[in-house]
């Protein structure tokens, strides 16, 4: 800003065209694009939660969690996101698929996908890892198109198991990605920082918060990102926010609601310093209908959003840049 500022003193006379294009290189560019396949939880087997990540102007994108992909990638080709046919983007643009966790809502459309699919990586761990060997990727169940577990093994798939807190590559693909464990009741789900250069961005799987959860897991995340956050680093958190207030804490199942979510912003507030999250893209994933329940939930973040971030609430097949 204070770039702009001078150059705009200096150069008074110059034709209000010049003064956008100032602006914008004064405010940098974006480091990341999402494409929201699918962004709710819950019962709408058409929108379930799937996110495209790919640097910005890279067409090599990851998939972060998988629960919708056909009916996703044609809504964005709908809002012109993609000129290419739905099939070529599952096929070229995705590179590799991250499950945060087992369950069906956050991996039915890889499963579903897979006899179109190419050639890829499934990164998730271990646990996770076990279910579509012992579960999904079974010929009871639909046709094992990994190359690990049942016979025939049609070696579509490489399982690719996580360790926490280790960065690895994404391959194919100029991101880098840590793996953090989350409490989500019954089940450990993941948190997945992506590094592109030195720009970052974090998915947030399924979570409880950890006062509920009886876990240190956010505690953990919140410790790693705050340095990323004074530093102006990271550049969006995507995170679910899956009942309103309304829900009780003993049926939460490992979710948040507006206050928990809040609550735990606090906390991350405190490691990353005193107005550190003013401004900060903060990207609302999995909220399970009906209608109701979304526009209740949507006026209540906003109500508790004492801290001034800058709440986002993805829309499927519209494309965001952070």
């Amino acid at each position: 800003m204070r770039i702009f500022r001078t150059m705009f003193r200096i150069n008074k006379s110059l034709p209000s065209i010049f003064f956008f294009f100032v602006s914008v290189a004064a405010f940098g560019q974006n480091a990341f694009k999402i494409i929201p396949l699918g962004v709710k939880g819950g019962i709408d087997e058409s929108n379930l939660s799937a996110y495209m990540v790919a640097p910005a102007k890279s067409n090599e994108y990851i998939c972060l969690d998988a629960g919708t992909l056909h009916y996703g990638i044609e809504k964005a080709i709908e809002n012109h996101v993609f000129n290419i046919p739905a099939e070529q983007v599952l096929r070229k643009y995705i590179k590799g698929y991250f499950i945060s966790h087992s369950h069906l809502d956050h991996l039915a459309g890889l499963i579903i996908s897979s006899p179109d699919d190419t050639v890829k990586n499934i990164y998730a761990l271990s646990d996770c890892i076990e279910t579509f060997k012992s579960k999904y990727f079974t010929w009871k169940s639909w046709a094992n198109f990994a190359d690990e577990g049942e016979s025939p093994q049609l070696k579509k798939y490489h399982y690719k198991v996580l360790t926490p807190g280790e960065e690895i590559p994404a391959e194919n693909t100029n991101m880098m990605v840590r793996a953090f464990p989350l409490s989500h009741s019954n089940l450990t789900s993941t948190a997945f920082l992506v590094r592109s250069n030195d720009d970052y961005l974090l998915y947030l799987g399924d979570t409880g918060p950890d006062e509920i959860e009886k876990s240190h897991n956010l505690d953990a995340l919140w410790q790693a990102i705050a340095p990323l956050i004074r530093e102006k680093k990271l550049k969006a958190m995507m995170i679910e926010v899956s009942f309103p207030d309304e829900q009780p804490d003993k049926t939460l199942f490992g979710h948040l609601t507006p206050h928990w979510l809040m609550k735990e912003m606090d906390e991350l507030e405190k490691l990353a310093g005193q107005g550190s999250l003013k401004g900060f893209n903060l990207v609302v994933t999995h909220v399970k209908p009906p209608q109701t329940n979304i526009d209740r939930l949507k006026k209540q973040v906003a109500a508790e959003n004492k801290l001034q971030l800058n709440l986002v609430f993805p829309e499927q097949g519209k494309a965001l840049n952070f």
